[in-house]
């Protein structure tokens, strides 16, 4: 796959543009032609939605409004301009566009993004949008981000509506998964966010720097795995209101949910890969909601990570913060499972020499980790010109913080200060977790 798609500044952000934009073809190419119209999960548009919806994101924002061009196709550009939030039933729409109708607005609105990229001056200080070439930014991490949205989607087809990439085969690692054991991470402090001159780019969910006391606690070294989370289901933990929050019991009960979404039974338990039905690779992490994840930590007798924890746990060191769980050195496939380098996950621990400075593995990769944070901002915070409704639409207590970074999430997303966030009961993402414990 094509992994090159370095964070942009203003000479490459051409550059970058191709790639994301090749990157999603190729992503569009892996699927047959009765798949377009198709609507793989309920929450979500149909596939042609996203064909169009990416490139019109990207005129809407720079070229239109941004740099106030005329429209290509109003009625086009108004249809595809927003995806929708995956707890709410789609609008009804009469009729999609043909193939061809999509084409020829995809190819326009490339042309049109390309050359605003490749002529204009995109850094106009004291313009809303494009101040700092917010907008520039923002076009290409929007499409970075949908590209494992898709993704989530492609998962959901049948295999048969799916083209395997040429050689690929899921690396299932070993049958026993890795000892899990405790580490205690000491007392300190952790930098939630960042100050908008201190990075080239981020969403205005970051933004301003905020730092938090962490009183000490134990983690994890690793996220619980099927198989950990196995003797969860096979001690009756779907069947016991227990271990469940009263809105996330009713959900199960209605909906008749009695294992991860991701598994599935056939005379013994196999995993839905992306390309594959495999028997249930014990040492990967478990993909589950906040709600499972949530319940299966209190039936441990432990709890999620706060935010803030996971910070301390992921970025902190005896001797300060980190770029990377790692370190400094710049992300490859020797720290973690993200990036493209897998359609699937990997054995939990695989990637030691990702670990952080106090030996916790997977932080950054693999699986996104739910915390027990609602998705909020930080004080100070104010919606970005670009993309306003991006954050705060979700600041509802709906939303959950999650931190780190899947198989497919992409590079330029793996800064510190990141979040990701979606719904406490949102099955569909590839979200792993691991259990916390207060020691004070």
């Amino acid at each position: 796959m094509d992994t090159n798609t370095a964070p942009a500044q203003a000479p490459t952000f051409p550059r970058t543009y191709q790639a994301v934009r090749a990157r999603s073809r190729q992503l569009f190419g892996m699927l047959d032609d009765e798949a377009y119209y198709s609507q793989p999960i309920d929450l979500r548009h149909p596939i042609v939605f996203y064909d169009g919806h990416l490139p019109a994101f990207s005129f809407n924002t720079l070229v239109k409004r941004g740099l106030g061009r005329p429209s290509i196709d109003a009625r086009l550009e108004a249809l595809f301009a927003r995806g929708i939030d995956p707890d709410a039933p789609s609008e009804e729409i009469p009729s999609w566009p043909d193939r061809g109708t999509v084409r020829a607005f995809v190819e326009e609105a490339d042309r049109q993004v390309l050359d605003a990229l490749a002529r204009e001056d995109l850094h106009r200080p004291g313009h809303p949008l494009l101040d700092r070439a917010e907008a520039a930014h923002a076009i290409l991490e929007h499409e970075a981000m949908h590209q494992e949205t898709l993704l989530y989607m492609w998962h959901r087809l049948p295999i048969e509506r799916k083209r395997r990439p040429a050689g690929y085969t899921p690396r299932v690692g070993p049958d026993r998964p890795p000892r899990q054991e405790w580490i205690e991470i000491p007392e300190g402090e952790a930098t939630l966010g960042v100050n908008r001159d201190e990075i080239p780019f981020g969403w205005d969910n970051e933004f301003p720097r905020l730092t938090a006391r962490v009183p000490r606690f134990s983690i994890e070294r690793h996220d619980v795995t099927n198989a950990a989370f196995l003797e969860f289901v096979e001690a009756g933990g779907y069947r016991d209101a227990r271990w469940w929050a009263a809105d996330d019991w009713a959900w199960l009960t209605e909906g008749g949910i009695s294992h991860p979404l991701f598994w599935e039974f056939h005379d013994g338990w196999f995993w839905r890969g992306m390309f594959d039905v495999i028997p249930l690779p014990a040492s990967w992490p478990v993909y589950v909601s906040h709600a499972e994840a949530a319940a299966y930590a209190k039936w441990r007798g432990a709890r999620l990570a706060s935010e803030a924890e996971f910070q301390r746990a992921a970025y902190g060191s005896p001797r300060g913060e980190r770029l990377h769980p790692w370190g400094s050195d710049t992300p490859s496939p020797q720290h973690g499972v993200f990036d493209f380098s897998s359609w699937d996950p990997e054995a939990a621990g695989a990637h030691p020499k990702g670990a952080s400075a106090w030996g916790v593995e997977d932080l950054v990769g693999n699986g996104w980790e739910w915390t027990g944070t609602p998705f909020a901002p930080f004080p100070g915070f104010r919606a970005m010109a670009s993309y306003p409704e991006y954050s705060a639409d979700f600041f509802d207590g709906e939303h959950m913080v999650m931190k780190g970074a899947s198989p497919v999430t992409a590079r330029e997303l793996l800064r510190p200060t990141f979040r990701n966030w979606f719904r406490r009961r949102y099955p569909y993402v590839y979200a792993s977790f691991r259990c916390v414990k207060s020691t004070e």
